[in-house]
């Protein structure tokens, strides 16, 4: 049911740590859960929304980087996911273990909690609730998305010729509104000289190639953790741990 299917729940728990998480519940983990939009005729019959649990990787990614970034506070994210990504991979099974059964348990909640709201709701509110929330729903899975991206440190996109010139000019020019500088600075790069445009167009071909290394070194390091989904669809990358075919 697509109205029923959850999103990442580490990316509702950013900024706790995974003691948060656990407090008073010893040795098991309880599932996050937090409040979904639903029209104002059917809040009665459901109060709440579960979000999916984190998986055994992102439950430790997320409670490994406060402290990575304690340690390096000048470090980028993508640099101490590596660390993170290969501390998971040289981590005893035993203590692997604890996140997986976290998982397990955690999943076991929330196939319960899904079992429960099912049990309110007829066939006629389930549509209804669908037409309502679709939209904010995709908008909010959006949003989490590139919360995801940016906490797994995913390289920033290559930016046009004329993106650098705006940025480079935006901080220079004070006076006036947003609207009001960039028609300025749009006005000036029209008059820019195929010369002046030049610079920019190298920074932005320098840029491109910036992009292409550091995506290549970060899908390498998604196939590592076993986020294959996270990879380009028309760039494929063969595993470390597979012999190259002659």
């Amino acid at each position: 049911m697509a109205l029923l299917r959850g999103v990442w729940g580490v990316l509702n728990a950013l900024g706790k740590s995974g003691a948060d998480l656990c407090a008073g519940c010893g040795s098991r983990l309880r599932s996050p859960f937090s409040f979904a939009y639903v029209p104002k005729w059917f809040s009665s019959s459901l109060s709440g929304y579960p979000k999916k649990p984190m998986t055994s990787y992102v439950r430790f990614s997320k409670e490994q980087l406060p402290i990575f970034k304690a340690q390096n506070p000048d470090a980028k994210n993508s640099e101490l996911i590596k660390k993170i990504a290969k501390l998971w991979r040289e981590l005893p099974d035993s203590e692997k273990k604890i996140y997986e059964d976290a998982y397990r348990a955690d999943w076991q909640v929330y196939k319960e909690e899904i079992n429960r709201i099912q049990e309110q709701l007829t066939p006629s509110q389930i549509v209804s609730l669908e037409k309502e929330i679709m939209q904010k729903r995709l908008k909010k899975k959006a949003l989490i998305k590139k919360r995801e991206l940016t906490m797994l440190g995913k390289p920033k996109r290559p930016r046009s010729a004329y993106n650098i010139f705006i940025a480079e000019r935006f901080q220079e020019t004070k006076d006036g509104t947003s609207q009001v500088k960039l028609k300025a600075i749009n006005e000036n790069w029209k008059n820019l000289s195929n010369s002046q445009k030049q610079v920019y167009i190298q920074l932005a071909k320098d840029d491109k190639i910036r992009y292409y290394n550091e995506m290549k070194s970060w899908e390498e390091q998604m196939m590592e953790v076993g986020r294959e989904d996270l990879i380009r669809r028309s760039v494929k990358y063969p595993a470390k741990s597979e012999p190259e075919q002659l």
